[in-house]
């Protein structure tokens, strides 16, 4: 297998179990955020084994620190996603849909470091964390009411999408693994061009929205 870091693994394990994109940039400016109320609550996998589940909570002023500052003012278009697999891995990301043209996507990304979140004082190895980089994964949205249906990138496939087509979007390969570098405005136009292509986005995922 080839060398991948820990932090990818993990992030790996949350999202359907691939090795997802990752992206320097966001896919969303505040023109494309968008919100819908549907998307709240708590999906699973399956509601008779609630073990894999999907949270998304609305995000209020308050967490406008750090990473989402700049964001203050669309602070309410942002969710709060908190992920359980089925080994009882946890993550919290910050989380927004973004519309390009009639589809929607999610934009995923880490606002927060792990055990101490960003408190330096009560990480163990507070200095590490000058050598890590934010950067998002995004997924497209296929459906949205009782079942949410998505798909999800894999930086396999998307490798062998880049060797056949070398110029679709500005990348770079670090650690063997392809990072995007292009733009948010030339993301946005990859991202919408080839948002059908499942080499970008392979891997599916359907799940059920909990009921109380």
């Amino acid at each position: 297998m080839k060398s991948k870091t820990l932090a990818f693994y993990f992030l790996a394990i949350l999202l359907a179990g691939c090795v997802p994109v990752v992206s320097l940039h966001p896919l969303f400016t505040k023109e494309n955020l968008v919100f819908d109320e549907k998307l709240v609550g708590t999906w699973v996998k399956d509601v008779n084994d609630p073990e894999v589940t999907w949270e998304f909570s609305r995000l209020d002023e308050t967490a406008a620190v750090g990473l989402l500052e700049p964001w203050r003012d669309e602070i309410t278009k942002f969710y709060r996603l908190a992920i359980t697999d089925e080994e009882n891995h946890k993550g919290s990301f910050a989380a927004c849909l973004v519309k390009l043209g009639d589809r929607l996507f999610l934009d995923v990304f880490a606002d927060r470091f792990p055990e101490g979140g960003q408190d330096a004082e009560k990480m163990q190895f507070a200095y590490n964390a000058f050598f890590f980089l934010p950067v998002h994964t995004f997924i497209r949205v296929d459906s949205l009411g009782e079942q949410l249906t998505i798909h999800v990138t894999d930086d396999d496939r998307f490798k062998e999408m880049i060797q056949a087509e070398p110029t679709a979007v500005r990348h770079e390969i670090i650690d063997d693994r392809p990072v995007l570098t292009a733009s948010t405005k030339e993301l946005q136009e990859f991202v919408a061009k080839f948002a059908g292509d499942e080499r970008l986005f392979p891997n599916d995922l359907t799940l059920q929205r909990k009921r109380p």
